[in-house]
């Protein structure tokens, strides 16, 4: 069994294929596709791939930091109301992104560390978008940790120190597509973390991997993937979807998602 940790399923880029792209994901053996969400307008098209999916699709609720501008008090507010819905199986995605815009800085740590506060007392996992940003995630999520917070950096791209901070902190990487091309820095990090440590993500529809990189992605890419990470952790495929499979289930903890 496969796991996708980080796919926007309901994407506009995917809208039109959500039927065909669950079932090419679940032919490929990836039986569950975790959805992040984006701001107050992704949660209804969400919601209902997971309504309609109920044992392969599975929401999450958050502001996404590239969403965070003058109004995000009101998107939090339509983000809390959600929280107390059985149905919502992690925070995110949810962070810091300091690469596409400074604009809202202050705005964005504000918005994280609500979402941080919610995260501890809902006991629900954090998935954290950290572009360009690693360090000052890790330093606010240090501050909030109390040994409760289950982390997942998704699409890690920070360092190999940061990574052992994040680890130390009790948190997990996410790794994509981005780790089959050419020029990557995962490679080398990645012999250096332990396998336990990993889950699979493609955050489709972007950074599908090789050889589809510039088309557009999807949960069926995970098992490629997988043989990457087989390569460089120099065991079998079964075993990478075994422990990947395991380290989801052990930040994913709700009983309605396995059974």
């Amino acid at each position: 069994m496969w796991i996708d940790t980080h796919t926007h399923l309901y994407d506009a880029e995917s809208i039109d294929e959500q039927d065909i792209q669950i079932q090419q994901a679940i032919d490929a053996g990836v039986t569950k596709l975790f959805m992040p969400n984006c701001d107050s307008t992704t949660i209804a098209p969400m919601m209902a791939i997971s309504n309609r999916f109920p044992k392969q699709c599975f929401s999450m609720i958050g502001l996404h930091p590239c969403y965070v501008k003058e109004n995000y008090k009101e998107e939090l507010q339509k983000i809390e109301a959600l929280l107390g819905n059985e149905h919502i199986i992690a925070i995110g995605e949810v962070g810091l992104d300091y690469y596409w815009s400074r604009d809202y800085d202050l705005e964005q740590r504000m918005a994280f560390e609500q979402q941080i506060d919610w995260a501890l007392a809902y006991q629900l996992p954090l998935i954290i978008h950290s572009r360009s940003s690693t360090k000052e995630c890790l330093d606010i999520v240090r501050k909030k940790q109390n040994g409760s917070l289950k982390v997942l950096f998704h699409c890690y791209s920070g360092t190999l120190e940061e990574a052992k901070r994040l680890i130390d902190l009790g948190g997990y990487l996410g790794i994509g597509g981005v780790v089959t091309y050419k020029k990557n820095t995962l490679e080398a990090l990645l012999k250096e973390v332990p396998l336990e440590k990993i889950v699979l993500e493609t955050d489709a529809p972007y950074l599908a991997p090789v050889p589809y990189r510039g088309k557009k992605n999807q949960s069926a890419y995970i098992p490629i993937i997988g043989q990457k990470l087989a390569e460089l952790y120099q065991v079998s495929l079964e075993q990478i979807a075994m422990s990947t499979t395991k380290t989801a289930q052990l930040i994913f903890d709700k009983d309605f998602i396995w059974s």
